[in-house]
């Protein structure tokens, strides 16, 4: 990085070009085998985005006892280990993500010691499945997904978490890797369009000395492609297509859009009713000034 480029940018891009990876729990790199099993992971990801923590990992427990082959089982339970300890520490609030100097100044929070340790448990057991069936198929979807999630996992933890940046990068850096094999045989998925949409939008807002370090390391920077890609997933997407218009609303409330982050973030209100955080952002987003 040339002299007077800010570190600090680009570990926030880092940052947030990891944070859809976590959320990726909330999609499938295939198709259902049989109904019981789709019928199961909609209840689990309903429940995570009505923030049921509870009730979303008695779903994914269930799952699990009916595919325990399966790394997507363990994967998934890992999130929402996570998303329980980032909602308990409050890191889910969209003002978080408002801007740079949100992340230069977030303290290193304190974590639920045992939720840390079931969180890894969950990991640990969705990456040795994984890596067996791509011993066997290296094409295998669900494991290049297991796998891409659980590095992205790992990214948000150490950074969102316990603030250790550069851990999160080098999880980050792994995650990217994973991803770009998972994409070489699902080009045409919209959940999978969430990773390019985020990536190329916060990358692109950077500024060019970072745009262009950050291009050298195989990074794309498109702002505008970045909108038009997690547009695409809201619309045509499964499980992601909230998270993508959630992604919009962040994205909106960057560039300064308040009336079309208050549409995505009304319409995430009535879809999610459970979930407190949407009504919370919109009341904010209505008194500022």
């Amino acid at each position: 990085m040339r002299p007077g480029a800010n570190p600090k940018r680009r570990l926030t891009v880092a940052i947030l070009t990891a944070l859809w990876l976590s959320m990726c729990a909330w999609a499938r790199a295939g198709d259902p085998p049989d109904s019981s099993f789709d019928a199961d992971l909609e209840r689990g990801f309903s429940g995570l985005y009505n923030l049921d923590f509870a009730g979303a990992q008695k779903d994914f427990s269930s799952w699990q006892a009916q595919h325990p082959d399966d790394p997507v089982g363990p994967v998934s339970e890992a999130a929402g280990f996570l998303f329980s300890e980032f909602h308990r520490l409050g890191v889910l609030e969209v003002q978080f993500f408002e801007n740079d100097g949100a992340f230069a100044t977030r303290s290193k929070l304190s974590p639920d010691p045992a939720v840390k340790s079931r969180f890894q448990a969950a990991l640990d057991r969705a990456q040795n499945l994984a890596r067996s069936r791509l011993i066997k198929n290296s094409k295998d979807r669900n494991a290049l997904f297991a796998m891409t999630l659980a590095s992205g996992l790992q990214a948000d933890y150490a950074a969102l978490i316990e603030k250790r940046n550069l851990a999160s990068l080098h999880y980050t850096k792994e995650a990217t890797n994973w991803a770009q094999q998972l994409l070489a045989i699902c080009n045409d998925c919209a959940d999978v369009l969430v990773a390019t949409g985020l990536s190329k939008y916060i990358i692109g807002s950077m500024s060019a000395p970072v745009r262009w370090v950050l291009r050298m390391g195989g990074l794309p920077a498109d702002k505008q492609a970045g909108i038009a890609d997690l547009q695409n997933t809201a619309e045509h997407g499964h499980y992601l297509a909230p998270f993508a218009r959630i992604l919009l609303a962040i994205a909106y409330v960057r560039d300064k859009n308040k009336t079309r982050a208050l549409e995505v973030l009304n319409s995430l209100r009535a879809q999610f009713p459970g979930n407190t955080l949407f009504p919370r952002e919109i009341a904010r987003l209505q008194s500022a000034h």
